[in-house]
């Protein structure tokens, strides 16, 4: 486990009792502590109309943590490329990858808005996933100057630059990576076998490219560490409340402190299902625990880098959750 890398994706989740610019400034902060203990990357996230994540605009937020950091590489898990032209996106990364050289990482998802109504602000549709490869071509083109779907239009100062690129994906996506030569960005965790599968797939039909010219798996999901089992299962107590919550009321909260209530209080038969599926399949304990845990996911997988995705109300008990983490992966950083 010493030879994978860590990093971590923020959400810049909201929270109960704080302005959505909070979970912004918390995420350009964590970033900051990230780089302090050795971390790898550090990403940040899309979402859009969704009450409890601020984090919309992800290659503005990128800029922000990039200049609040030196060393640590800086990205996004990820654009969703059926939101945006290809030609905006080649932009975007190629002003960050010249203001930040070597240190920019442009990682591409296929999702599309939640409801109609986003997708239709978004100006996309339910299936624009499909497009997804098509897209993505054109897209890597403007770096290379060889896209052809739009003669004689140059993304500037995008092309000639060599931008590390992933796709977020599981099943169709991992094929479209594997298609690509990109590097595979892929959870969640709580289903190994498929996971499994998946990468397996994705490395058997892989085609090397100029920017990997050898498979890259990346694993993505939840991992919380803590004094104490307990301890670290608290941590993921409001993220599953939030979930629960969204798939019985339609609507993504704000993450709420855990609070001295049975976590299960008010809730529905229903609701309780979801709220207990949602804690389910994490990586969470003692620093011994999840040091065993991780080494077989990743001697299972061979991954080569894990993407650390873990929410809670409690920064203070999140920071101190990636500090143990650090110490269990041999990360060297300054603490």
């Amino acid at each position: 486990m010493r030879m994978t890398q860590f990093s971590i994706l923020d959400r810049s989740r909201t929270r109960e009792g704080h302005p959505p610019a909070a979970a912004l400034r918390d995420t350009v902060e964590l970033a900051r502590y990230a780089e302090r203990l050795g971390y790898h990357r550090f990403w940040v996230a899309e979402h859009h109309s969704v009450p409890g994540v601020a984090g919309s605009a992800p290659t503005v937020l990128a800029a922000a943590v990039a200049s609040a950091t030196s060393t640590i590489r800086v990205g996004t898990g990820g654009v969703m490329l059926p939101n945006h032209r290809p030609l905006v996106v080649a932009e975007q990364f190629g002003v960050l990858e010249s203001l930040f050289p070597g240190r920019i990482d442009m990682g591409l998802g296929r999702s599309v808005g939640f409801t109609g109504g986003i997708r239709r602000a978004l100006g996309t549709e339910k299936d624009a996933a499909e497009g997804f490869e098509g897209r993505l071509a054109e897209l890597l083109g403007y770096f290379t100057g060889t896209q052809t779907a739009h003669p004689q239009v140059h993304a500037r100062p995008a092309e000639g630059l060599a931008v590390p690129a992933f796709v977020l994906a599981t099943g169709a996506g991992a094929r479209v990576a594997a298609r690509a030569g990109l590097a595979l960005v892929i959870g969640d965790l709580r289903d190994r076998e498929k996971l499994s599968a998946a990468v397996g797939e994705y490395r058997a039909a892989f085609r090397p490219s100029a920017l990997w010219p050898r498979p890259y798996v990346v694993i993505s999901g939840t991992v919380a560490v803590a004094g104490t089992p307990d301890a670290a299962r608290r941590l993921l107590i409001p993220e599953a409340r939030a979930l629960a919550h969204s798939r019985t009321h339609g609507v993504f909260p704000p993450l709420a402190p855990v609070g001295g209530a049975a976590p299960g209080d008010g809730m529905s038969a229903r609701e309780r299902g979801f709220y207990e599926d949602a804690l389910r399949g994490h990586v969470h304990g003692t620093e011994e625990q999840v040091a065993r845990e991780l080494a077989a996911l990743v001697e299972r997988t061979a991954a080569d880098e894990v993407l650390v995705t873990t929410s809670t109300h409690d920064r203070a008990a999140l920071r101190e959750s990636y500090e143990r983490l650090a110490r269990v992966v041999g990360l060297t950083g300054r603490g």
